[in-house]
């Protein structure tokens, strides 16, 4: 996120200190898609509570998202209805040119 230049409108939530709420991740959903577009299987916990090897359902990856911080793939981006997730080489490089074209 350091490396991009967000405009200053936007809103920033820390959800370590100010946890997501069902309402929002409902929003999150709807825009992704899925609560599986959203979840992280690089957390800690996921490994720690041996979800590798279990199927998880929507419901199943909402209650984690909504249990820990960590089961949410991080950072979001949402710009009118857009949305980007994650920190990978191909989300970063899609916001850049998001950014570019002028939010």
């Amino acid at each position: 996120m350091k490396s991009w230049d967000l405009p200053s409108i936007l809103e920033q939530q820390d959800i370590k200190s100010q946890p997501i709420t069902e309402s929002e991740l409902d929003s999150l959903q709807a825009l992704a898609g899925s609560y599986e577009a959203l979840f992280n299987r690089r957390a800690r916990l996921y490994k720690e509570k041996g979800l590798a090897g279990k199927e998880l359902n929507e419901l199943d990856i909402k209650a984690l998202i909504l249990e820990h911080y960590t089961f949410l793939k991080r950072p979001i981006l949402i710009w009118e209805d857009q949305i980007f997730i994650g920190n990978a080489k191909k989300t970063v490089a899609e916001v850049a040119h998001f950014l570019k074209q002028g939010v």
